[in-house]
C-alpha cells in the first residue's frame, strides 16, 4: 500500500510544475527538497512564449504576467559598431510574447500555485537512497530535524537536477562533454540608457576576425537591471588556476552555472567588461549575484526506467543560449503529468508512460545539439542564436518552442489517416484563435479558453450540413462515444461555422455549441464540415478525424485509455 502516489524529488521549477499538475490532475503527490530555503539567485531568467502558454493552461499566467517584464529584441555591437537589432516580433495569433523573470520568482510563484491545491513543499528534506518494487517504490528521506522516514509510493519522479539521485538509482546514463570556454556572470543595474526592454550583445573581433571579448545583457525586473553573461578573455582565462574548479562529471546544476561562491565577480570586475564593450559609458551598481562557469552538455539515455522517471536537468544539460532550459524542463513536467495522472487513476495502462521517453527525448536531443553548435561556435562574430535573414522568422518560432511537435508519438494519429492540406497537424501544438461566441456569455472567447482544463477536448466542426438535423446528430453521437471511451475525461464542443445561423443546433443542449464568429478558427484550423479534432491535455492534437465517426473515436482514444 502506497502512502503517496507520487514522489517529487526537487523543487525548483520543473518540480513544481510536476506537482502542480499531478494536484491539478486529481492525483496525490509529496515534493521535497534538501535546501532549507529556495535560492535567491536569478540563474534561469528567459520565459519563451509556449511556457507562458503552458502557464495559461495551468491557471497561473495571470501572476506571471504582473511580474514579468517583455523581452523585446536584442541590439548587436561589433567592436563598437551598431549592427542591425534583432526583433523578437511574433504574428498577432501567438498570445504571448518572450518574457524574462527571475528563477526565484518563478519558483516562488509555481510554489503558491501549488499550495492552492493544498500541497506545500517539504523543505530540509533529503533523499538518501531509492528501492523499487512490483507495485511501488520505497524512499529513504532525511529531514532537517534529524528524522528519517521511509515512505512508498507508486513512482517518483526527479527533478533534481544534473546530479540527480533519482537519475542514478534508475542506472540511466548522462554522456557529454563540457566547453573550455569560461563564463561569467552578474545581475547588476546599470545606468545606460539603452532602450527598454532590449537585450545587447556586444562583441569584439582579434586580429583573425574572431570574438575575443564579448558581452551579453538581459533585461530584467526593476530599474534598468540586468542580467550580464560575460565570456572570459582568453588572456584571463589562461591565468586563471582551475585546479579547484568542478570537473564536467560534478558540474554544478543549471548546464554549469554556478551559485555565487569565491568564483565570482565583484563591481570592479563587472565594470572593467562594461568599459570595454558597452556602447554607452555606464556605470553598474548593486550587484545581487554572480558566478563563473564552464559550460558542459548532458542527456540522459532514457527518461524512465519502470517507475522512475527523470525530467529537466536530471535528463538534459546544455550551454545556456538562448533560454531554452528552462522551458524545456517545465515542459518535460507538463507532458509527464497528464499520463501519470491517468496511470495512477486506473485509467491508462502503464504503457503510456513509454510515450513520455518517446516524445520529450527526441525534443531535448534537439535543443541540446543546437546549443551545443551555437556554443561551438561562440566566437564566430555572427554566431548568436537569433539572427536576421531568411529563416530568422523560423529559428524564432524555434527559439519559442511553438514549434515542438509529436507527429511520431504512439498516441497521434498516422498522417495518412485523412490530415487535410491546411491547418495544424496531429501532432502540433494546438494554437489559439480569438472571436469564438457561446450561449451563456456576450463577450468573446478564446480557444485556450476552452482549453484551460485538464481532461482532453474534443472539437466538432459544424458547417451547413453538420449545425443541424442528421449531421448534428451524429457529431453529438460522436461526443457521446468519445466520453464513454475516455472515462468522462473529456470536454466536447460544437464549433459552429460563422456562415451557420446562429439558431443552428442540435436538438439536445449538449455538447455546448461555440460559434466561431470571427471566423478565426476557421482560418488557423482550416476544419472540413463534419470533422472532429482532438486535443490532448498538454495542448497538442492528437488527431483529426474527417468524417469523424464514433468507431474512429473511440479506437484512437483506445491508444490513450485503457
Amino acid at each position: 500500500m502506497a502512502d503517496v502516489d507520487i514522489l517529487v524529488v526537487g523543487a525548483g521549477p520543473v518540480g513544481l510544475t510536476a506537482a502542480a499538475e499531478l494536484r491539478r490532475h486529481g492525483v496525490s503527490c509529496r515534493i521535497v527538497d534538501r535546501l532549507a530555503v529556495p535560492e535567491p539567485y536569478a540563474k534561469a531568467i528567459g520565459i519563451v512564449p509556449r511556457t507562458m502558454e503552458v502557464w495559461d493552461a495551468m491557471g497561473l499566467v495571470r501572476r506571471v504576467l504582473d511580474e514579468a517584464v517583455p523581452h523585446l529584441g536584442q541590439l548587436v555591437y561589433i567592436d563598437g559598431k551598431p549592427r542591425p537589432p534583432v526583433e523578437l516580433s511574433l504574428p498577432p495569433e501567438i498570445p504571448y510574447p518572450f518574457a524574462t523573470l527571475p528563477q526565484y520568482a518563478t519558483e516562488r510563484l509555481l510554489a503558491e500555485h501549488l499550495a492552492s491545491f493544498g500541497t506545500e513543499v517539504e523543505r530540509s528534506t533529503e533523499l538518501r537512497s531509492l528501492q523499487t518494487h512490483p507495485d511501488g517504490v520505497e524512499a529513504v528521506l532525511a529531514h532537517g530535524d534529524g528524522r528519517t522516514e521511509r515512505l512508498r509510493a507508486r513512482y517518483v519522479v526527479g527533478c533534481d537536477g544534473a546530479h540527480s539521485m533519482v537519475r542514478k538509482a534508475a542506472g540511466l546514463t548522462f554522456e557529454g562533454d563540457a566547453f573550455p570556454e569560461q563564463y561569467m556572470i552578474g545581475d547588476v543595474e546599470v545606468d545606460w540608457e539603452l532602450p527598454a526592454g532590449y537585450s545587447m550583445r556586444a562583441v569584439n573581433l582579434d586580429a583573425n576576425g574572431e570574438v575575443d571579448d564579448m558581452l551579453v545583457c538581459i533585461p530584467m525586473p526593476g530599474v534598468r537591471r540586468y542580467w550580464l553573461s560575460m565570456l572570459r578573455p582568453r588572456a584571463q582565462a589562461e591565468g586563471v588556476d582551475d585546479s579547484n574548479a568542478p570537473d564536467d562529471s560534478n558540474a554544478p546544476d543549471d548546464a554549469g552555472l554556478g551559485s555565487g561562491d569565491e568564483r565570482g565577480l565583484n563591481l570592479e570586475q563587472i565594470q572593467a567588461v562594461l568599459d570595454r564593450l558597452s556602447p554607452e559609458v555606464t556605470t553598474a551598481s548593486t550587484l545581487r549575484w554572480s558566478s563563473t562557469f564552464r559550460t558542459s552538455h548532458r542527456l540522459v539515455d532514457r527518461y524512465r526506467n519502470g517507475r522512475l522517471l527523470v525530467a529537466g536537468d536530471a535528463a538534459h544539460i546544455h550551454p545556456p543560449i538562448g533560454g531554452q532550459g528552462l522551458n524545456t524542463g517545465v515542459q518535460d513536467a507538463y507532458n509527464l503529468a497528464w499520463k501519470l495522472a491517468l496511470v495512477v487513476r486506473g485509467v491508462a495502462s502503464e504503457d503510456l508512460l513509454e510515450t513520455y521517453h518517446a516524445e520529450r527525448h527526441p525534443i531535448a536531443r534537439e535543443v541540446v545539439d543546437r546549443t551545443v553548435r551555437h556554443a561551438r561556435n561562440v566566437r564566430k562574430a555572427g554566431s548568436g542564436p537569433l539572427n536576421s535573414g531568411a529563416d530568422a522568422e523560423m529559428m524564432l518560432r524555434r527559439q519559442a518552442q511553438l514549434l515542438v511537435a509529436y507527429p511520431d508519438s504512439p498516441l497521434t494519429q498516422a498522417q495518412a489517416d485523412g490530415a487535410p492540406d491546411a491547418g495544424p497537424a496531429p501532432g502540433d501544438r494546438a494554437p489559439d484563435c480569438r472571436g469564438l461566441q457561446s450561449e451563456l456569455a456576450t463577450y468573446p472567447r478564446r480557444l485556450f479558453d476552452l482549453l484551460r482544463t485538464p481532461r482532453h477536448v474534443l472539437l466538432l466542426f459544424a458547417g451547413p450540413e453538420h449545425a443541424s438535423g442528421d449531421g448534428a446528430a451524429r457529431l453529438e453521437a460522436c461526443a457521446v462515444e468519445a466520453h464513454r471511451a475516455a472515462h468522462g475525461l473529456l470536454d466536447a464542443y460544437l464549433v459552429t461555422a460563422a456562415d451557420v445561423p446562429r439558431d443552428a443546433r442540435p436538438v439536445g443542449l449538449r455538447p455546448p455549441l461555440v460559434r466561431d464568429a470571427a471566423g478565426e478558427f476557421q482560418d488557423v484550423y482550416a476544419p472540413r464540415d463534419g470533422e472532429a479534432i482532438l486535443i490532448r491535455p498538454d495542448g497538442y492534437l492528437s488527431g483529426r478525424f474527417h468524417p469523424a465517426t464514433p468507431e474512429r473515436l473511440a479506437a484512437h482514444l483506445g491508444r490513450t485509455f485503457a
